[in-house]
């Protein structure tokens, strides 16, 4: 078989979508905390004050993956668990949530993953001008040597970062996520080139503080480009525009390269820089040399991609989909090949051991009068990218693992609780937990790629 036996196989999620107990033990607010109780702001009034209740069950939790053969769990700390007004005081409480939470796991076999932030900014920060200010990047380096503090003493794997493109491009320019601001595109950048000090400045922190050797790595999204054919003019024009810079607009902060060129190859890329020259803030040499601090892994969430072949003009051009093309239940392309060619893309240009940290769809589960979850398109659909996945590895792709989104059904941010991503059904009444089909599929998945 094509994966390695030491593979890693997983699944994912994050602090705000599952935990709930949004004032309890002395967590301070953060911003989805007082976005989601804005009117209008979530569809059907959702908050996340009690999710999934992750916060209590965590351990009922655990144990069903265990059960689920799952190797390795992918999680996100609540910044303001730690940090009540994200700098200052400590809260005991917090601390010792995670680390029962990271105990229980380790007892069950399961690897932790930490990530160190996915959107749950805290509200205290936010009014002192949020990544706006320039303290926002030693902010953020207290706290992750902090988490490096507490926790690198059984915990191996860290992120900083999940999604910058959309923390930044959905709560700051389409305002459709929290804080829900439209800015303009000079605070725009100077958010970008802040959050990637950040990412540079906790890098070092975690680095510091630990107390074993650490992996380090960043998990950016990205619209995951793939030739229509392997004709070389094809496959060229797919690479092209997976990292081209897009235009001023909207989808500006979609972009793989500005998120992720400075990070690992340690400048920004020229068409950018030539594009965006008038909103950019002052960089040095000294922002790049943090910025660009070494790291073990890369990571990249990839859910869909655009079909691109060459043009007539050599230019990359996007091949329409044909009429009833497949989406998932959320309207986004079902596109397998992305996870083919979008891993070779990214390991020829970042030279890293690439992560896969999130994968999966959204489908319109509900349990059946047989009292089951059957969801035969989530598990059509895993398997259609898991193949195409197998082939990139085989194709000398430096894939290290896979991680699912998501283990259980949980707060979707804008759309609350319309959208059902998991492999475990939570029935958010009694926060019952049922396994769909796609868990059980997943399970005997991993256990044959795992021989």
């Amino acid at each position: 078989m094509a994966f390695k036996k030491d593979f890693v196989w997983g699944t994912a999620t994050a602090s705000y979508q599952i935990e709930g107990a949004w004032n309890e033990d002395g967590k301070g607010l953060n911003l989805w905390d007082v976005f989601s109780h804005e009117p209008g702001k979530v569809q059907c009034g959702h908050t996340g004050d009690t999710a999934c209740d992750h916060y209590h069950r965590f351990k009922e939790d655990i144990k069903l993956m265990k059960e689920l053969g799952i190797k390795a769990y992918r999680f996100s700390i609540s910044w303001t668990r730690i940090f009540p007004d994200g700098a200052g005081a400590v809260n005991e409480k917090g601390v010792k949530f995670y680390s029962d939470l990271i105990d229980e796991l380790i007892k069950n076999g399961i690897e932790p993953y930490i990530t160190l932030f996915h959107w749950d900014y805290p509200y205290a920060l936010y009014k002192r001008g949020g990544w706006l200010n320039e303290e926002s990047v030693k902010w953020f380096a207290d706290y992750a040597a902090k988490i490096s503090e507490f926790y690198s003493d059984r915990v191996k794997y860290f992120i900083t970062f999940n999604e910058p493109q959309c923390f930044i491009g959905q709560g700051y320019l389409s305002g459709v996520h929290a804080p829900g601001l439209k800015v303009s595109f000079r605070d725009i950048f100077q958010m970008c080139h802040n959050v990637l000090k950040a990412h540079g400045a906790a890098v070092i922190a975690l680095r510091k503080y630990a107390k074993q050797p650490i992996k380090i790595g960043y998990a950016p999204t990205c619209t995951a480009n793939y030739p229509s054919t392997d004709k070389p003019g094809d496959v060229e024009a797919a690479r092209k525009a997976l990292f081209a810079c897009p235009p001023l607009g909207q989808d500006v902060m979609w972009n793989t390269s500005w998120w992720s060129d400075p990070v690992v190859l340690g400048h920004y890329p020229e068409d950018g820089l030539e594009m965006y020259k008038d909103y950019l803030p002052e960089i040095t040499g000294e922002d790049m040399k943090l910025i660009s601090q070494p790291l073990d892994f890369y990571a990249q969430n990839i859910y869909n991609g655009k079909e691109i072949r060459e043009g007539a003009d050599g230019m990359p051009e996007i091949v329409e989909r044909y009429v009833g093309a497949p989406k998932t239940a959320t309207q986004w392309p079902v596109t397998p090949e992305c996870l083919h060619w979008a891993p070779k893309f990214f390991c020829e240009r970042y030279k890293l051991p690439l992560y896969i940290t999130e994968n999966g769809m959204s489908a319109h589960d509900v349990i059946s009068l047989d009292g089951k979850v059957h969801d035969p398109n989530r598990i059509d659909f895993l398997e259609r990218y898991l193949i195409e996945l197998e082939k990139s590895v085989d194709e000398g792709a430096d894939v290290a693992g896979y991680f699912l989104w998501s283990f259980m059904d949980n707060f979707e941010w804008a759309k609350g609780y319309t959208d059902r991503f998991g492999i475990v059904f939570v029935d958010y009444e009694t926060q019952k937990r049922l396994p769909k089909d796609s868990a059980y599929w997943y399970k005997e998945w991993i256990e044959a790629h795992s021989k």
